[in-house]
């Protein structure tokens, strides 16, 4: 019976042990694969969130200017004809989108040895 028992506890030693090297090589390809991923979203030279919303209110700050010129210059081409401004368009207003909530890094798991 004694036997059986030691034998039970190597088996259990030994499965314990091949979970561990799974677990770290487990890491190992995670850990590869994301710098991997990594290189080619930065080969692909993608935008960050931040740079897309600065380029999106300087669009919008522009395009504001542009209706306010546009209105400004009926305006003077009306007085310069002598005739009564016509009334600029109503542009159609877009409202803006929240700001989408800042996403998390994964930890980075170490490497663990095999």
């Amino acid at each position: 019976m004694q036997s059986q028992n030691r034998l039970f506890d190597d088996l259990a030693r030994v499965a314990n042990g091949a979970l561990g090297a799974a677990a770290g090589i487990r890491g190992e390809v995670e850990g590869m694969f994301r710098q991997q991923f990594e290189r080619i979203i930065r080969d692909m030279d993608l935008v960050t969130r931040e740079e897309h919303d600065v380029v999106r209110a300087m669009a919008e700050k522009a395009r504001l200017e542009n209706e306010a010129l546009a209105a400004r210059l009926t305006a003077l081409e009306a007085a310069l004809t002598g005739t009564a401004p016509a009334a600029p368009k109503a542009a159609k207003k877009v409202a803006p989108k929240k700001p989408a909530a800042p996403r998390r890094k994964a930890a980075s798991v170490p490497a663990q040895g095999v």
